[in-house]
């Protein structure tokens, strides 16, 4: 039998270096799966809700993720490029085309007819009219930073954040409000400071920003131009939401959390999924 040596103060060292590496990755890993598993509960859910006016998407994700479903297509976003494939087959995917974009692109967000891209140096608008072969329409470009972006009606909602890789050199967190009336011509109409904002949600008069450590905040965007803090509670950490039907679900550092909120402003917490 073959049996490998290793020198003691060497496996010390590995083991140090494998429970480093599982502490890492596990929490990830599980908060991945809890995702994975409440988008495929939600998928299969009718929505009463259409406040949003969202397309008809197969599963909601949040503002910060890389991927979405419309109809039988399938949009991925890498680094530097749009890929899209067609799943009306579901077991065998076929790639329709794959558009190069520049470097930086972070986030998808469909909405109605329209993929709101998000990039470290802004934001790009497709017209998804064909599924199969979104074309581009316009880019609005900003300062360089992170920047998930959430859409509601005629406008666009960008979180802005300072002190990440993404926006070196710049001290500026900011909540951004484009129209996006005209897709082909969007404009900045408001801008406000924010304290280190990651990713968002919105439904009816409600703008929801993850704030990360220092915890979640909520807007109210009646006049959807000029959002105004109702809340903020620091006691939910917070990285993206997912909004759907009243209820909230919440990534933060302290696990994975959904909320139940209606008109009278009230906010119940219904669930925890810790991540030790």
């Amino acid at each position: 039998m073959f049996q490998m040596m290793i020198h003691p103060l060497k496996n010390t060292t590995v083991m140090r270096e494998l429970t480093t590496m599982k502490r890492k990755i596990v929490p990830i890993l599980f908060l991945g799966l809890a995702v994975a598993g409440l988008l495929l509960i939600l998928s299969s859910c009718e929505s009463s809700d259409k406040s949003s006016d969202l397309s008809p998407q197969a599963g909601v994700g949040g503002s910060m993720a890389r991927f979405a479903i419309t109809g039988n297509t399938l949009y991925i976003v890498s680094k530097q490029s749009l890929e899209v494939y067609n799943i009306t087959d579901g077991g065998s995917p076929v790639k329709a085309v794959k558009k190069n974009m520049n470097v930086g692109i972070e986030t998808i967000f469909p909405y109605q007819s329209h993929l709101f891209i998000g990039a470290n140096d802004g934001m790009y608008i497709y017209n998804n009219s064909n599924p199969n072969d979104p074309q581009l329409l316009s880019k609005f470009t900003h300062v360089q930073s992170c920047d998930p972006v959430v859409v509601q009606g005629k406008y666009a909602y960008v979180t802005l954040r300072s002190g990440a890789l993404c926006r070196p050199g710049n001290t500026l967190s900011s909540l951004d409000v484009v129209d996006v009336s005209n897709p082909s011509n969007p404009a900045m109409v408001h801008s406000q400071v924010m304290s280190s904002p990651f990713g968002l949600g919105v439904s009816g008069n409600k703008l929801f920003i993850c704030e990360g450590d220092q915890g979640f905040r909520v807007m109210d965007i009646s006049n959807p131009i000029l959002p105004v803090q109702k809340h903020f509670f620091a006691e939910i950490p917070s990285y993206d939401v997912i909004v759907r039907n009243k209820h909230l679900i919440i990534t933060g550092k302290g696990g994975l959390f959904q909320y139940q909120f209606d008109q009278d402003d009230k906010y119940e917490l219904l669930s925890k999924i810790p991540v030790l």
